[in-house]
């Protein structure tokens, strides 16, 4: 698989992507399924310069598949929106990943929703989680180096909870 000769120690930018007007539900804004739907394309994106995606599945019947996600719904984002994802990989192992994504306005900048992911890599034909192969780590490990300048966003590692009572 090819490989970017450097990555950027920003995070990692999606495509400017647009809402679908099918995706508006009848409060007038983005339905939240479909705020899945934008991350979720732009990991795609992100998979591009680490070797994973389609091409990859093709090529030795391994994928990704998220185990466990959490979104949450800061600002309500309307169709006329332009939308761009950044992604920031929190940490790694040698069969999972677990990245931090927020959804931006494109043009003003403020965020919308944030989704912190841990993906796992599955052999498809077992059917098992099984180690990335060494071109993969070896990947991930130039994006942790890239990103590790970052600051660990705030938000990383939340969990839902009633307030304490007062």
């Amino acid at each position: 698989m090819p490989q970017p000769a450097t990555i950027d120690p920003a995070p990692f930018q999606s495509s400017v992507m647009a809402i679908e007007p099918a995706w508006i539900d009848y409060n007038g804004h983005l339905n939240v399924a479909y705020y899945n739907v934008l991350f979720d394309r732009a990991i795609d994106e992100f998979y591009l310069p680490v070797g994973l995606g389609p091409d990859y599945l093709k090529a030795t019947n391994h994928s990704t598949m998220v185990v466990e996600s959490h979104v949450r719904y800061l600002r309500e984002v309307h169709i006329d929106a332009p939308l761009r994802i950044t992604a920031q990989l929190v940490g790694f192992d040698a069969k999972r990943f677990h990245v931090y994504e927020e959804l931006l306005h494109a043009e003003e900048g403020w965020v919308s929703a944030t989704c912190e992911t841990m993906t796992v890599h599955v052999d498809m034909a077992a059917k098992k989680v099984a180690p990335f192969p060494q071109d993969v780590l070896a990947a991930l490990e130039r994006v942790r180096r890239a990103h590790a300048v970052l600051p660990m966003p705030a938000a990383v590692g939340r969990k839902i909870a009633m307030p304490a009572p007062k």
